[in-house]
Formats: C-alpha cells, sequence, structure tokens
C-alpha cells in the first residue's frame, strides 16, 4: 500500500514481501538475516499488471482509478497525473495488495521523476509512502483522504545542500509506542540520507 501525495511519478521496480517466521532448526544458526528469508520472498508485483492491487482515491469508490492514476509501464508501477489537467484536488490515492501481512519485512525500489502538479500540496512534492498495518480499504470513508496507518514515508531532496530523510516514520489517525514511549507527532524523521533529483 502507498499513497500518491503529488504529480510525482514513483516507480516501484522491484516489490517484494517475506513473512518473518520461525525457521527450521536445521538452518545455519550463523546465517545473515537475509541468506534466512532469501528462499522466502514473495513478489506481490507481476511486473505486468495491476492485478492483486486495488486503488482507494479520496472522493471516489474503492477500484476506481480515477484517471489511470495507477498504471504499470515498463515492468514498473507508476503513479501519474497526466490526466488531471493540472487540477488535483485533494485526490489522494492509495494501492491496497489483496492479502493482508502482519509480520514481515517489505523490499522495494521507488525513485521520484516529474515535476509536482499545479495544484498540489507544497508539503506533498517528492512525498509518497508505504502504508503498513492499515485500515482495511473497504471500511475507508469516500472522502478519507489517508487509511489510518503505520506509514513508511519516502521523500527525495529539494533542494541541494538540505536535508530531507526519507523512510521516515509517520501515523495518519494512529500513535506508536517506541522504546517505551508515546509517540503523538505525527512524523519521527529516520536518520537517512538524503536522495536527489531522479536517486
Amino acid at each position: 500500500m502507498y499513497k500518491t501525495t503529488s504529480s510525482l511519478l514513483i516507480a516501484l521496480v522491484t516489490f517484494l514481501i517475506v513473512s518473518c517466521r520461525s525457521e527450521p532448526e536445521t538452518e545455519n544458526p550463523d546465517a545473515t538475516i537475509e541468506e534466512k528469508v532469501s528462499e522466502h520472498w514473495i513478489s506481490l508485483f507481476n511486473g505486468k499488471n495491476l492485478d492483486g492491487w486495488t486503488p482507494k482515491i479520496r472522493g471516489y469508490n474503492l477500484g476506481d482509478n480515477l484517471h489511470n492514476t495507477f498504471r504499470v509501464e515498463d515492468g514498473a508501477i507508476k503513479v501519474v497525473y497526466d490526466g488531471y489537467d493540472g487540477k488535483f484536488n485533494d485526490a489522494f490515492g492509495h494501492l491496497f495488495y489483496k492479502t493482508p501481512f502482519s509480520n514481515y519485512r517489505l523490499r522495494l525500489q521507488y525513485r521520484f521523476t516529474g515535476d509536482q502538479i499545479e495544484d498540489g500540496s507544497g508539503w506533498a512534492t517528492k512525498n509518497s509512502g508505504v502504508m503498513i498495518h492499515c485500515q482495511d480499504p473497504k471500511e475507508m470513508a469516500k472522502d478519507q483522504s489517508f487509511p489510518l496507518s503505520i506509514e513508511v514515508q519516502m521523500l527525495g531532496g529539494i533542494t541541494q545542500g538540505e536535508s530531507r530523510p526519507t523512510a521516515n516514520l509517520c501515523t495518519p489517525g494512529t500513535n506508536v509506542v517506541i522504546d517505551g514511549k508515546l509517540i503523538t507527532e505525527h512524523c519521527t524523521n529516520s536518520t537517512s540520507k538524503t536522495y536527489y533529483d531522479e536517486q
């Protein structure tokens, strides 16, 4: 699940998930986590179409893919606003996968390309995310902007030299506990580096 908050095209080149479960006792206890899960990855995206994925765009019914916002091109899921005629109208969108997961690792690649749509919110420039542990889209109100969720916020750098870390924690409609402390701020920044342009 990920949200789109700007006109930027987001290319999810790979979208894989792995369940984190107890491994058989015969496994090498010294193996890295990558070695332990390498044979258990499940691809969530087939590289051809959006089979298994359902869009939910604010103001529209579940399954309505307004202006073909979510599409597959060149083996990647893309979020494109070329059909909006410059009028975004807060049409925040999310793409939900058919299978719920509760204990997993998620691996994906993404990048931002293109320019912000004319009437898009300034905070939404090069701003997207993966909404994990989120509300069932069938329970979302038609005009609801974001699902109740824990978000891995993906950001791109805007101004060279100005820090803008990615993989931040955002909590639309929720709160979290970190190290025994209740966190009520909407977003908590990570310590990642900043990625500029179309990295």
